[in-house]
């Protein structure tokens, strides 16, 4: 069964489409206009809206516009004035498909079912990328990863609070999102909220949503983050930098588990398990006074913290060859090897962006690197984070490799002091060859 909306200013049509709906087990809830539908779509959450483009007031095309904006579910557009620059204009604005009037039940059923078959194909490759993602943090055989994988796991089934420490990188969103999965709130809404994103004046809005009118810009009913998290979880990133204001507030909803909106009066209960995290010390940013030593205690029944990746380094190859895998499964070529000097290099490295940096560097290999086996002088230059920016967002394939090529040489003409038929020789190429790769990327030797 799908939650269907319907907004069409034509009653015969909005009556119709809900009983063929309801014959087929679906739920609808029907909007004669696009403002009433923009209040419905804020108050419940749909599978799939079927909208009219021609409606009194607000009309169709600024609806859908709208709607897409804020992450509606695929949308149906109707219309009795069809046209090709209509149909174009819809589709560029998100559109699942757009159907003329009078409508055809028949064409009306194929769509919705296509639409709602679509939506939870969409989010079970949605689950299974985040189940792949959750299982890179897991891969490890130190102490320290047996001990989180430990504490993850006896953590999960509980509805306790749990404060989540580490760097920036090492992963406290995957370890919120498996202690998720892993409890009995694992079939629910998972709703994250990076806390120091969000403008302070907008915070509360975030938090608690706000009624039409509550404050400029307030066009419409919004609901907020902890009543979208009711009956599953809430996770609040980077909780140092919320304002000492919003702590106390974000206290008290975690005290009574009530809250009321912005510029709201009705008072709005919700079961929530909120998991926080954090890469600053909460203890010192207590005795600085910016953090409530209250919320602290309250946010942290269960505390866990991330190691860094440098103190789990016989963790490292095992990530990288992970990834190399990955990524080769991706683009459907076969993976590439790590030579003994590159593991060693891996392990060397001190990762001071930890996972996230190790990834980027795998993958960055995975597509640039000329050769099957890896070397430990590609590792140092990928690793380079300067690497990173010199090779342009909107370049081409074949651009972003011959920029990584010429990078490489120049390495490896420094590491040979510019000696060319050393140069060669360490590269595996004919020294002919390597000249023309340096007249090609307009390379000057200079020897000492």
């Amino acid at each position: 069964m799908a939650k269907i909306l319907i907004i069409d200013d034509e009653s015969g049509i909005r009556t119709t489409l809900a009983n063929i709906l309801h014959d087929e087990g679906h739920k609808t809830f029907l909007c004669g206009s696009g403002e009433e539908g923009l209040a419905q779509f804020a108050r419940e959450e749909f599978d799939l809206i079927i909208l009219d483009l021609w409606l009194p007031g607000i009309d169709g095309l600024s609806v859908l516009e709208r709607l897409r904006a804020v992450g509606a579910p695929p949308i149906v557009v109707i219309s009795g004035h069809g046209n090709v620059d209509t149909a174009v204009r819809a589709t560029r604005l998100g559109a699942y498909d757009f159907l003329e009037k009078p409508l055809s039940l028949e064409r009306v059923l194929l769509t919705v079912n296509h639409a709602v078959a679509d939506r939870k194909l969409r989010e079970q490759v949605r689950d299974l990328k985040q189940h792949l993602t959750l299982e890179e943090l897991l891969i490890g055989e130190s102490d320290a990863m047996k001990k989180l994988d430990q504490q993850i796991r006896g953590a999960a089934p509980s509805n306790s609070r749990v404060l989540i420490s580490g760097e920036n990188g090492s992963g406290k969103e995957i370890v919120a999102r498996t202690l998720h999965r892993l409890s009995a709130r694992g079939e629910a809404s998972f709703i994250d909220v990076n806390c120091a994103a969000i403008p302070e004046e907008l915070i509360e809005s975030e938090l608690f949503g706000h009624r039409r009118g509550a404050f400029t810009g307030a066009t419409e009913d919004r609901k907020g983050k902890f009543e979208l998290a009711d009956g599953g979880t809430l996770f609040l990133d980077e909780i140092a930098d919320m304002s000492v204001k919003t702590q106390a507030k974000v206290l008290r909803v975690l005290q009574e588990q009530t809250f009321q909106k912005v510029g709201g009066q009705q008072t709005i209960t919700v079961d929530v398990r909120v998991i926080a995290a954090t890469n600053k010390n909460l203890e010192s940013e207590i005795e600085a006074g910016r953090f409530r030593s209250d919320l602290y205690y309250r946010l942290a029944v269960i505390p866990i913290h991330v190691p860094p990746l440098r103190e789990r380094s016989g963790d490292v190859v095992l990530l990288a060859d992970y990834f190399l895998r990955r990524f080769a499964a991706e683009s459907g070529q076969p993976p590439k090897r790590l030579s003994a000097g590159a593991q060693s290099r891996l392990r060397g490295h001190d990762w001071p962006g930890n996972v996230r940096e190790l990834r980027n560097v795998i993958e960055r290999l995975a597509i640039l690197s000329p050769n099957d086996l890896v070397e430990p002088e590609e590792i140092e230059l990928a690793a380079r984070r300067e690497s990173s920016t010199t090779i342009a967002h909107d370049a081409t394939l074949r651009e972003a490799r011959d920029e990584f090529e010429k990078q490489f040489i120049l390495s490896r003409l420094r590491d040979f002091a510019g000696n060319v038929s050393r140069t060669a020789d360490a590269l595996g190429v004919e020294r002919s060859n390597l000249y023309r790769k340096l007249h090609a990327y307009g390379i000057t030797v200079e020897r000492p």
